[in-house]
C-alpha cells in the first residue's frame, strides 16, 4: 500500500465514518477522514441526540403541571428557550470533542474541509489538494429535503431547529413522519400552537397502525392540530410584523412564526464526484452497494444513510464496523436487517421491532394477535387519562413472536430488551413462562393471554 498516501480515506465523519475509521486503524490501516461541517454527523450534531434532549425538556414541562399531585409546591414557572437551546448546544460541543478524541486516539488524521471523489483511488479536498488512497469509504449521510415553492427561504428543516433565536408561538409542520411528529410534540409541550399539514390522512407510515391511530388521538387531545389530505405548501409570505403566512391549495392560510418542513431526507451525494469513479447513483441519489458495502468500483465502499438502506444511526455504525472488518481485518461479514428496533420519541413515545400485523399478513404468515390496553401507573398523576397499548404479533404455526409494538411512557427503553427476544426467535410460550416484574409497565409483555 506504499503507493498510496493512505490505506483508507473516509469522506464523512458521522457515526458510520468514525466507526469505520477507528476499526480500520485498529487493524493496522493508515486512515484519514474528511468532514466539511462538524465531527459527529447528523445524529450527534443536528439529529437524534440534541432532539432527545429537547424531548426530555418538553416532557418536564408537562410534569410541572402535576407537581401538586406529587406533593410539591413550586413558585413562578417560566420557560427560557435560550437557556435550553444553549445547554443543548454545549452538550453537542462536548460530544464533538469526544468523537474527535476517538479519531485522535486511534491516530486517524482528519481534514476539516469538503472532500470529493476525483477517481477510483483519489479524493480532492476543497483546498485543491489531491490525496490518494487504496480504498475510499463514502459516509456522507443524508440531508433534509426542502421542496421548491415560493418563499421556501422562510422555512426551516430539522437542521435549523436547534439554533432558533426565539421560541415560536405558532408552528406549522409539513409532513407526518417521525421527525415531524417528534418536533410537533416538543413544540406543543413547550407551549407553542402546532399545526401539522400532511398530504394523506395517515401519520407514521410503516409503523403499526394500532399505535399510530392511538397516537393521533392523543396528539389531538394535547392540542396539536392536523390538516390531512392537504396539498403541500404552495407559498410562504413574510408579513410586515415578521410573522409568516402559509398557503396551501384548498385551505385557508395559516399564520405562523416558524414553518418546519419535515418531508424526508435524501442521500447527500450532490457534487460528490462519484461519476469520476464510474459509479452511477440510484433513483433517489443513493450509492448502490452490495451486502459487503461495496460499490461498482472495487476500491470504493459506502455505509450509512447515503446508501438509503436503513437510515438509522446504529445501522450505520454496524455497517462501518463490518466494512472495516471485511476489508482490513480479514473477517468478511455482513449486516442482517431484520428485527431492527425503532422508536418515535413522540409524546407519548412509541416503539416497535419486527413485523407489524399488516407486514406479517403480507409475508404470508397466519398470525395470532395479543394486546394489552392499560393505564400506566405514571399517568395516574396526569389530568389526561392516556392509556398504554402493547401488541404482540405471533406466528400461529410456530408460536414465534414476529413483532412487538408499544406506545406509552418509556416504551423505547423497554423495547430494547424485547428486541433481543424477537431477534433470538423466542416464542409466545417463552414470554408466558417469564415471571412478571411488578409493578411495572413492562410486565404487560408477559401477561397477555
Amino acid at each position: 500500500m506504499a503507493d498510496f498516501d493512505y490505506d483508507l480515506f473516509v469522506i464523512g465523519a458521522g457515526s458510520g465514518g468514525v466507526r469505520a475509521s477507528r476499526i480500520a486503524a485498529s487493524h493496522g490501516a493508515k486512515v484519514a477522514v474528511a468532514e466539511e461541517f462538524r465531527v459527529g454527523g447528523t445524529c450527534v450534531i443536528r439529529g437524534c441526540v440534541p432532539k432527545k434532549l429537547l424531548v426530555y425538556a418538553s416532557q418536564f414541562a408537562e410534569e410541572l403541571h402535576d407537581t401538586a399531585k406529587l406533593g410539591w409546591t413550586l413558585g413562578e414557572k417560566r420557560f427560557d428557550w435560550a437557556a435550553l437551546r444553549d445547554f443543548v448546544a454545549s452538550d453537542v460541543d462536548r460530544l464533538e470533542r469526544a468523537y474527535t478524541s476517538t479519531l485522535d486516539n486511534n491516530k486517524v488524521e482528519h481534514f476539516h474541509e469538503r472532500a470529493t471523489v476525483a477517481g477510483p483511488n483519489t479524493v480532492r479536498l476543497a483546498s485543491g489538494r489531491e490525496i490518494s488512497a487504496k480504498f475510499i469509504l463514502i459516509a456522507v449521510g443524508a440531508w433534509p429535503v426542502m421542496p421548491d415553492f415560493a418563499g421556501n427561504e422562510h422555512a426551516i428543516t430539522s437542521n435549523e431547529v436547534f439554533g432558533l433565536a426565539e421560541f415560536p408561538k405558532r408552528v406549522v409542520i409539513q409532513g407526518a413522519g417521525y421527525i415531524a411528529l417528534e418536533f410537533a410534540g416538543i413544540f406543543n409541550a413547550l407551549g407553542a400552537q402546532v399545526t401539522v399539514v400532511n398530504r394523506s390522512d395517515k401519520i407514521l407510515r410503516g409503523y403499526e397502525e394500532a399505535l399510530t391511530e392511538r397516537l393521533l388521538v392523543m396528539a389531538r387531545a394535547r392540542g396539536i392540530e392536523f390538516r390531512f389530505n392537504s396539498r403541500p405548501i404552495e407559498s410562504i409570505v413574510k408579513q410586515a410584523d415578521g410573522s409568516l403566512c402559509v398557503n396551501t391549495k384548498g385551505f385557508l392560510p395559516l399564520e405562523a412564526d416558524c414553518v418546519l418542513v419535515a418531508t424526508g431526507r435524501q442521500p447527500k451525494t450532490d457534487g460528490l464526484g462519484l461519476e469520476n469513479a464510474g459509479i452511477a447513483l440510484g433513483a433517489k441519489g443513493e450509492v448502490p452497494v452490495d451486502a459487503y458495502n461495496a460499490t461498482s468500483c472495487p476500491s470504493i465502499y459506502a455505509v450509512g444513510d447515503v446508501t438509503d438502506r436503513v437510515q438509522l444511526t446504529p445501522v450505520a455504525i454496524r455497517e462501518g464496523h463490518a466494512f472495516a472488518d471485511t476489508v482490513f481485518g480479514g473477517k468478511p461479514r455482513t449486516i442482517h436487517y431484520d428485527a431492527i428496533p425503532s422508536a418515535v420519541f413522540s409524546q407519548p413515545p412509541l416503539a416497535g421491532v419486527g413485523l407489524t400485523e399488516a407486514q406479517a399478513h403480507a409475508a404470508g404468515h397466519a398470525v395470532k394477535i395479543f394486546t394489552s390496553d392499560f393505564r400506566p401507573m405514571k399517568n395516574m398523576f396526569h389530568a389526561r387519562a392516556e392509556r398504554g397499548f402493547y401488541k404482540l404479533v405471533v406466528d400461529e404455526a410456530t408460536d414465534r413472536v414476529l413483532g412487538v409494538h408499544m406506545i406509552g411512557p418509556d416504551a423505547p427503553e423497554i423495547l430494547q430488551a424485547v428486541a433481543i427476544a424477537v431477534k433470538a426467535g423466542l416464542t409466545k410460550a417463552d414470554f408466558d413462562d417469564t415471571v412478571a416484574l411488578h409493578p411495572s409497565m413492562a410486565e404487560e409483555l408477559v401477561l397477555m393471554r
